[in-house]
């Protein structure tokens, strides 16, 4: 019988392709919970490799991001902005449909 795939093993090879990444990544900025953002990075950051596949500065601005989240809930935008691009990935901003 075959062996069955983990929901983690799946949505970590799923955002290995940049577009489900994004995709994966706005759907979660839209639901507005600074906790899951954080899990979201985490899954894509891991997907492309792990965080030490990244320059110290990604890994530092990740580690601030991810402080932040922790502890005051919020986001400065400036430091995700620089953590997706480092991802190959960029914040898509859209009109809200009414």
């Amino acid at each position: 019988m075959p062996r069955s795939v983990s929901y983690y093993e799946g949505l970590v090879k799923h955002l290995q392709d940049p577009l489900e990444a994004a995709s994966y990544i706005e759907i979660v900025l839209e639901e507005g919970d600074p906790k899951m953002l954080g899990k979201a990075l985490t899954n894509v950051i891991e997907a492309q490799g792990g965080i030490d596949q990244f320059p110290d500065q990604v890994k530092q601005s990740y580690e601030q991001l991810d402080l932040m989240l922790s502890e005051q809930g919020e986001i400065e935008f400036y430091c995700l902005s620089k953590l997706l691009a480092a991802l190959g990935l960029q914040l898509a901003v859209t009109v809200k449909s009414a």
